[in-house]
């Protein structure tokens, strides 16, 4: 089964190599989507691929990189057809 997620990541997630990490992990479970840095200090990603790989997604960035400190996940479940094709890093 596919779906997609969308995550905002609170906490020391800037300038900890959390975008670069969350492009390796995203890539190794293949995913397609999206991960930035907001304005607010935060991350925000989105994913795409199969449940099982979505939900291990999800408890990685629970963790995050090594130098991450997460306080906060908020995730958002939908479903629907693909819009990405690969994975990227957005400025």
């Amino acid at each position: 089964m596919t779906g997609r997620l969308r995550v905002h990541i609170q906490g020391r997630v800037q300038g900890v190599g959390f975008r670069y990490a969350t492009y390796r992990q995203a890539v190794q479970r293949g995913l397609s989507g999206w991960v930035r840095n907001a304005v607010d200090g935060s991350v925000e990603a989105e994913f795409e691929g199969d449940s099982d790989a979505l939900q291990t997604m999800l408890d990685w960035c629970r963790q995050g990189p090594v130098f991450a400190v997460v306080t906060s996940v908020d995730e958002q479940w939908e479903s629907g057809a693909p819009l990405y094709d690969g994975f990227q890093i957005r400025s």
